[in-house]
């Protein structure tokens, strides 16, 4: 049998896993080119906000094409309105197909006299307990994690000559900056995204030694509110008293969307929040979560949310409102005596299962309006929303990553959620009905979206790894069988 073959044909276990153990010691043995490719990609400056660097992110699809190509998938680089997606495929007789999604867009790296180093010259750090560091903008959010996957299948190519299940790659770049391309480009080509399954690697471990699966995103509805008073900004002297304050105005309504106790107040805001059940509130309790410690480590000593909840409940499983920004009036050197006829504030929600962003947006405007004394206009300015994704835990998907990770890290992966939002997940549930598997192996002090942005070299060699892993699970013949 010729070896491209091999790796979706079925084996006796004893087979499978002698074929299993070459591709990992491939994977092991040839750590250095993967690293080589991954530093390549994060010099690549592909800021996506920054219209400067549209064509430093061709470029960055272009090179993941090229890469793809290489290992035999069929790829190719589609344009949208902003930034290009890099689409591929590679498909097997047998087994379930799976879509890995991911981005090559990183974040904008300022300030940058916070940086070590030019934070797109990647470095290898050692620390001081004997680890090596990647540090470098997108080293962890979301180019190494991306990588992770993509050596995982020139492992498998190049030992069996294939893969164990046919995979698709969906790689866009304008995450980090809402992805404005996306429902276009869905509605043009989400055909082509069908399959059993998404796994994405965006998210974090549990903690060093334990990987994880993200089962449960927050939604997000983000707005932004600007109080007008007067027609222009007035001598606090001639007007003071007499005259409205919009920032005062602001400032009370921002006040009147927390009750006394840490719940938000907006009238009918949890009507339809999911409750959590028993079973999750017993997985929460495993976690052995340092509440305190948590807000320790921020220096912060107690929590501020709903007394009801605990902190991991209040930070996963409830809808929150925070505010991110207000504005208004004169903050530069010295004082300037005005009353300003302006104030802006830009409030987030984190939504849960249940909740429409539509419905808690129209809740948000009907609490404001209700409470505008005279004299004063609102105007809201919608920034996008999305809804909270929840994944079952009796999928057999999720039962088959589960044992891989076991087998890979020496102990159960735990089930976790996430505060915060990764909208691809229900966007691919809602429109193509795609069910996903978050697995990442970030830490928890990988520093996303700040100055020193690291992976850790072991995240890096664990991550293609427990790939490897999971695609020989995937093939399996259980697997197989829900299909049909």
């Amino acid at each position: 049998m010729s070896s491209k073959d091999q790796s979706s044909t079925a084996y006796p276990p004893e087979e499978k896993q002698l074929l299993l153990q070459r591709v990992l010691s491939y994977a092991d043995d040839n750590v250095n080119a993967s690293l080589d490719r991954l530093f390549h990609l994060l010099r690549i400056p592909s800021v996506s906000c920054d219209p400067r660097h549209a064509p430093q992110c061709q470029e960055a699809a272009s090179w993941l094409a090229n890469e793809l190509e290489s290992i035999g998938f069929d790829t190719s680089v589609r344009q949208t309105t902003g930034n290009p997606v890099v689409l591929a495929h590679k498909r097997q007789a047998i087994g379930p197909h799976v879509l890995f999604y991911g981005h090559y867009d990183v974040q904008p790296v300022e300030p940058l006299d916070k940086w070590r180093a030019d934070p797109f010259d990647p470095q290898l750090k050692a620390q001081p307990n004997g680890e090596m560091q990647i540090v470098a903008r997108g080293a962890s959010d979301d180019k190494g994690q991306l990588l992770t996957f993509v050596e995982a299948c020139r492992a498998w190519k190049t030992v069996t000559g294939g893969l164990p299940v046919s995979v698709s790659m969906f790689f866009e770049g304008e995450e980090e900056s809402g992805s404005p391309s996306m429902d276009e480009f869905l509605d043009q080509a989400g055909e082509e995204l069908r399959a059993d399954i998404m796994l994405l690697c965006d998210t974090y471990l549990w903690n060093d030694a334990i990987p994880a699966v993200t089962v449960m995103f927050r939604g997000l509805l983000e707005e932004e509110v600007e109080i007008t008073c007067a027609s222009r900004d007035l001598h606090s002297g001639a007007y003071g008293n007499a005259a409205r304050n919009p920032i005062q105005v602001l400032a009370e309504l921002i006040a009147s969307l927390r009750g006394e106790s840490g719940e938000v107040a907006i009238e009918g805001f949890y009507d339809d929040v999911e409750e959590q059940g028993e079973e999750l509130k017993s997985e929460l309790k495993r976690l052995h979560f340092d509440a305190d410690r948590f807000l320790q480590n921020v220096g912060l000593s107690q929590s501020a949310g709903d007394e009801a909840y605990s902190v991991l409940e209040q930070i996963w499983t409830r809808p929150s409102c925070e505010i991110n920004g207000i504005a208004g009036g004169y903050y530069g050197e010295g004082l300037k005596t005005i009353i300003p006829s302006k104030a802006v504030a830009k409030i987030s929600f984190r939504l849960v299962a249940g909740q429409d962003p539509e419905k808690i947006q129209a809740k948000f405007h009907e609490h404001i309006r209700a409470r505008l004394p005279a004299d004063c206009t609102v105007n809201f300015t919608g920034l996008g929303g999305s809804r909270a994704s929840v994944i079952p835990s009796d999928s057999l998907y999720l039962r088959r990553a589960r044992a891989a990770l076991k087998d890979e890290w020496s102990c159960e992966a735990v089930l976790i959620g996430s505060g915060g939002s990764i909208p691809i997940v229900s966007v691919m549930q809602s429109r193509l009905g795609i069910g996903s598997l978050p697995i990442g192996f970030a830490r928890s002090d990988n520093r996303h979206h700040s100055p020193n942005e690291k992976y850790d070299l072991s995240s890096f060699q664990k991550g293609i790894r427990s790939w490897i892993r999971i695609l020989a699970e995937l093939s399996s013949n259980e697997t197989n069988r829900s299909r049909l």
